[in-house]
Order: structure tokens, then C-alpha cells, then sequence
């Protein structure tokens, strides 16, 4: 990267930096005057997105778009308005007896960071940028974002309409290569949001580790679906289709693979192959249905397909019109099921991120338990039954970033809910109070009363009586 693209990073986040200091103690409806004007920019411009998005991925429903990324960045807004000044209230703590009887007093106070700055990804765009700068406005902080270069067109638009609504001292959007990214990753923020794969969040965490800049990761991984025998197959299989066929799998929550009751292998899989011929029965000329952004995204899809059918699986593909996708140039991909799947295969082994979906059987559900606890966290964890009983003993026997019952990816939509993976799956969370709290900081203030407490409580040398009565007193 050129050294004046460099510069030009830095010269931004001082200028942020500076700016947040100069503005010190911020009203809040400064605040919120921010997230107002990020909302209005989002649907103000909700039509140049989501055609932005639709071209930068080649095909992608406008309707879809102006669901998962417009409205659901505009709720966030919403939510974090109608919340902020509860989340923002300072906290009254306790003190040891007998301070409080003298006069001491404690309280915690939720300070904004300073300058905040978002990676995000290419698959929700629009709402994996401005969803988690709402709550980095909330907090009271400054924002630089790094879109994709994935998606040129909507990057370059999100770069386009931030300089008309918002000062570059309040937020910028910094577009370009890879290597843009690099240097992006290692400025020295106050925080850092990073969307996107766990190999690429490695790297972006070991940047950030050089300033000691502390980290969101929202990852993924292989989110699992566990079907219990009291599940209702049909209806449980349109859902999972739903939740892999939407943005043709490109979801971090994507459900990654299923594991059945053996003996129920095949109503399983015909529930989720049904469910997808009713909600798309066409593809190619389908509008509703999205294509893989990229050529090299979808030859690493054809890959893991037929590396699993060299290894022996089963392939099914959902192709309810019988198209020719071999004489397309769309990068648009049936759902394909694999049934007979090994660990030794490649669809066992990365996250799908497209319309792949592996299925793994069990004779007890305790295998599926047992296999999920092997592997790393998940970023998502589904479980489909009526069951109560094996419901709870899947959930407190697994550890996932987050559950849906009886459907898939559900959680995240619930604003009130924190989103965030475990380990690899991820570090840190946002959405709700967690989110306000993971992009401020927690500022301890202990107020000392005007009588000697250290005289009192034995601190003061020379240590003797005093003193030890004081630990005594402690230790009870």
C-alpha cells in the first residue's frame, strides 16, 4: 500500500481522536442527533443500496436487502435511541462498612472509548457497518469504517453518502484493497470491530495486539443443527432451508450442517429439499435467490462439493426445475445436501458459507452433543423438538455463541438480545446493553470522605494493632 494511503489513515484517526477529546463531556443528544442522521442516511438511500448490493453480487433481492440490511440498521438505530439514556445512567456500588456511614461513595460510569473502528464484511454489507456503529454513536464514541472490497459499488456509496451526513471528524468511511485493510487493522483505535472469517480474524487480532487495541470479533464457524426425534420434519425443514438458501448461505449463521436420528435420515432431508422447492422453484432467472459474490468463492464451493463426493458422500442436488447450471455464468448453486458425510472432508472441516449443507446421523442425541463439544464453539447452535427435556440437556451440555430453538439464525434479529461467538467463533458481543458496554468504558470513581479512613483503618505506618484488627476485620 502506498505510504500517502497510510497517512492518510493516520491523519484521520488523529483528527477523530482530537476532536473527541476537544468535545469532552459530549451531550447526549449530540448522541443521538449521529444515530438520527445514520438512520436517515440508511433509509433516505435505501433504494441506491440495495441496488448497489444486487449489482455487487451479480444477483440479490431487493426485497431481502431492504430486510436484513436497511431495516434491520434502522431498528438498531431505533432500539439504541429508545435505550441509551437508561444504559448511559451512572451506577451507584457499595462501599465496606463502615465508609458508607463516613461519607464514602462509589459509582461507575459508562465513558465513551474515543475513536472506534469497523472491518466489515461483504455479505450484509450495509448492516454489518452501520448496525454496530449505531451503538458506537450511542456510547458516545467517534467511528471509521473499512467496507469490503467485495462489494465496490456499496462501499463506495456508504464512502459517498457518510461525507454528506456526517463531519469527517465524526465518522469516515476509508474504501480500497486488502492492503488497506492491513493498515487499517493496525492503527492505533480505541477499539476495534471486526466481521468476517476466523483465519482473517487471527490476523486482524494480532495487529490490533501491537497497540494493545482491545477487539469485537464476530466470527463463525460450523453452526449445527440437532433434530430430535419429536421434531416436526416438514415444518423444521423449511425452516433450515429458509436459513441456508437466504443469501444463498452467505451468513455467518448459516446453518453449516444437520445431525438426525439415523432412523430418520431421509424425512429430514426430504423436509429441508421440500422446503426449498416451494420457496424457490426456480433459480437462475430467480430474483429471490442470490448468487455467490465471487468466481473464487464459488469455485471453492464446486471444490468442497465434489471433494466430499470423491470421499464417498452422498450429493443431492435441489434443482426443482431441472436448469443447466453448468451453462451459466450467474455463480448461482442449487442447494446440495450430502448425506454420509466423514470428518475427513472438506465440508467438515471449513465453514460452508454457501448452499452446502452436510448431514450427520446419531442413534443417540448425546453423540450430537458429544461431537459439538470436540469441535470449536459455534457461532450459533439450533435445536429443533418438542422435547423439552432433551432441549435443556442440549443447551447446558453445549456452549454456542448464541441458540435458536425450533427455527435458525433467529437470535440475532432480537435487538435486546447480545450477539457474539465464543473463541474461535468470536470475542465480544453487541447488540442491547452489551453492545453499549463493549464500546464503553466502565470508569471506576470512589469519592473519599474528608475524615483520615487510612489513619482509621490501620494503612498508615507505623502498622501495629490497628492494622491488624482492620485485616481481621476484612476477612470476616
Amino acid at each position: 500500500m502506498a505510504d500517502d494511503r497510510k497517512d492518510e489513515l493516520e491523519q484521520i484517526l488523529k483528527l477523530q481522536r482530537d476532536a473527541f477529546t476537544a468535545s469532552r463531556p459530549e451531550a447526549m443528544s449530540m448522541r443521538k442527533d449521529r444515530i438520527k442522521r445514520a438512520m436517515a442516511m440508511v433509509k433516505d438511500h435505501s433504494d441506491a443500496f440495495c441496488k448497489a448490493m444486487s449489482a455487487d453480487f451479480g444477483s440479490r433481492s431487493v426485497e431481502q436487502s431492504m430486510l436484513t440490511d436497511v431495516a434491520a440498521t434502522v431498528g438498531a438505530g431505533m432500539h439504541a435511541l429508545t435505550n441509551m439514556d437508561k444504559w448511559a445512567k451512572t451506577e451507584k456500588r457499595k462501599v465496606q462498612f463502615p465508609l458508607g456511614l463516613l461519607g464514602a461513595k462509589a459509582e461507575l460510569r459508562y465513558e465513551p472509548k474515543g475513536v472506534i473502528g469497523i472491518l466489515s464484511p461483504w455479505n450484509f454489507p450495509v448492516q454489518l457497518a452501520f448496525g454496530p456503529l449505531m451503538q458506537i454513536l450511542a456510547a458516545g464514541n467517534r467511528a471509521m469504517i473499512k467496507p469490503s472490497e467485495f462489494t465496490e459499488r456499496t462501499s463506495a456509496l456508504m464512502a459517498e453518502l457518510v461525507e454528506e451526513y456526517f463531519t469527517k471528524d465524526e465518522v469516515a468511511v476509508i474504501t480500497g484493497s486488502p492492503e488497506v485493510a492491513a493498515a487499517f487493522s493496525s492503527l492505533p483505535f480505541d477499539h476495534l470491530v471486526f466481521t468476517g472469517s476466523t483465519a482473517t480474524g487471527r490476523r486482524v487480532m494480532e495487529a490490533a495486539a501491537k497497540n494493545l487495541v482491545p477487539v469485537t470479533l464476530e466470527l463463525g464457524g460450523k453452526s449445527p443443527v440437532i433434530m430430535g426425534r419429536s421434531a416436526d420434519f416438514a415444518k423444521a425443514g423449511e425452516r433450515i432451508a429458509l436459513g441456508k438458501m437466504m443469501n444463498a448461505g452467505q451468513i455467518c449463521l448459516a446453518p453449516d450442517y444437520m445431525y438426525v436420528p439415523e432412523d430418520k435420515q431421509d424425512e429430514a432431508v426430504a423436509g429441508v429439499a421440500d422446503g426449498a422447492r416451494a420457496m424457490y422453484p426456480t433459480l437462475l432467472e430467480n430474483d429471490d435467490y442470490a448468487s455467490i459474490v465471487s468466481d473464487r468463492h464459488f469455485e471453492r464451493l464446486q471444490g468442497m462439493v465434489q471433494d466430499a463426493r470423491d470421499k464417498g458422500a452422498d450429493v443431492i442436488e435441489v434443482n426443482p426445475a431441472d436448469e443447466d447450471f453448468g451453462n451459466t455464468n450467474a455463480r448461482k448453486m442449487p442447494l446440495t445436501i450430502l448425506k454420509n458425510v466423514t470428518d475427513e472432508m472438506e465440508a467438515m472441516q471449513e465453514e460452508i458459507f454457501g448452499p452446502v449443507l452436510p448431514v450427520k446421523t446419531y442413534q443417540a442425541v448425546d453423540q450430537a452433543v458429544d461431537y459439538v463439544n470436540e469441535n470449536d464453539r459455534p457461532l450459533g447452535l439450533y435445536y429443533f423438538g418438542d422435547d423439552k427435556d432433551e432441549q435443556e440437556r442440549v443447551l447446558t451440555r453445549t456452549i454456542s455463541g448464541g441458540v435458536t430453538t425450533n427455527d435458525v439464525i433467529f437470535h440475532i434479529s432480537m435487538e435486546d438480545l447480545p450477539f457474539g461467538g465464543v473463541g474461535p467463533s468470536g470475542i465480544g458481543s453487541y447488540h442491547a446493553v452489551e453492545g453499549f458496554r463493549e464500546f464503553s468504558h466502565a470508569r471506576a470513581v470512589y469519592h473519599q470522605p474528608k475524615i483520615d479512613i487510612a489513619k482509621l483503618g490501620g494503612f498508615k505506618p507505623p502498622y501495629g494493632k490497628a492494622t491488624l484488627k482492620a485485616a481481621a476485620q476484612m476477612m470476616k
